[in-house]
């Protein structure tokens, strides 16, 4: 199979470095584009086909992933018009674009879907969301078996798309800004920057753990550390006096609408 990733930018290049990195790609089966050369460099370094043709890449591959800023998605398929689109797998990973814009431009028998991981593709640690808004079961199995390589991938119906996007695209941007504030705090009481960093990023990665490993709810793990008269319950309430959990609803919210 030769796959193709139309962009090599931030979540291209991610996307990109992570499926080489976990092997879920052969070098030679990868086909990466871009319109800066440079951001090709170190791709080609790897074995990759490197391009900044998008049509040649799109007629050597198997399956197409469109990694682009929205506003530039018409204007790749404006460039791969005359390719032949029969029988392969077109893939927008680009937020927002919606499927009247692209489905026009493709053939009937083309297989269609969304695709929205996160930067932590790169390490192998995706949330990814699959919505098959016009694809069969060969062509989602095919990719979600590609990106459970790197992380995890769950499917979503189109009109669920927006809030996946928003709690895990954007929702690793929110989890940052935690640690950031976290962090902060940290050198407030008395710690250097570099280790409250890692204090509040093994602590976050251990939080996230313990939910995983007893599969449970996170109010459970949180019973387990509130003692009454505690400090832990008087920080938590502090929070919630200061709106800590309205603030992430909303922004969650917010960055749902496309």
């Amino acid at each position: 199979m030769k796959l193709a990733i139309i962009g090599a930018g931030n979540m291209g290049g991610a996307t990109a470095r992570g499926l080489l990195s976990s092997g879920a790609i052969q070098p030679a089966d990868l086909i990466i584009t871009d319109a800066n050369p440079a951001a090709l460099s170190y791709f080609a370094e790897k074995g990759a086909v490197t391009t900044t043709d998008n049509k040649a890449a799109f007629d050597a591959a198997d399956v197409i992933i469109i990694v682009v800023k929205p506003w530039i998605v018409s204007k790749v398929l404006e460039q791969v018009k005359d390719c032949q689109k029969s029988g392969k797998i077109v893939v927008c990973m680009a937020a927002g674009v919606k499927p009247e814009v692209i489905l026009p431009e493709l053939a009937e028998d083309t297989d269609f879907m969304y695709l929205i991981p996160n930067t932590s593709i790169e390490i192998g640690e995706s949330m990814s969301f699959i919505s098959p808004y016009r694809a069969g079961k060969e062509a989602v199995e095919t990719v979600e078996a590609l990106f459970a390589q790197v992380g995890k991938v769950k499917k979503v119906a189109y009109e669920h798309l927006g809030g996946a996007i928003s709690l895990a695209s954007c929702g690793i941007a929110y989890a940052m800004r935690y640690i950031r504030a976290a962090a902060e705090g940290g050198v407030e009481l008395g710690f250097y920057p570099q280790d409250a960093t890692e204090i509040v990023c093994q602590t976050v990665k251990g939080a996230a753990a313990l939910i995983e490993a007893h599969h449970s709810h996170p109010e459970v793990e949180i019973d387990k550390v509130t003692t009454p008269g505690g400090l832990t319950i008087k920080g938590l309430n502090a929070m919630e006096d200061a709106g800590f959990t309205k603030a992430v609803i909303q922004g969650l919210k917010a960055g749902s609408k496309s």
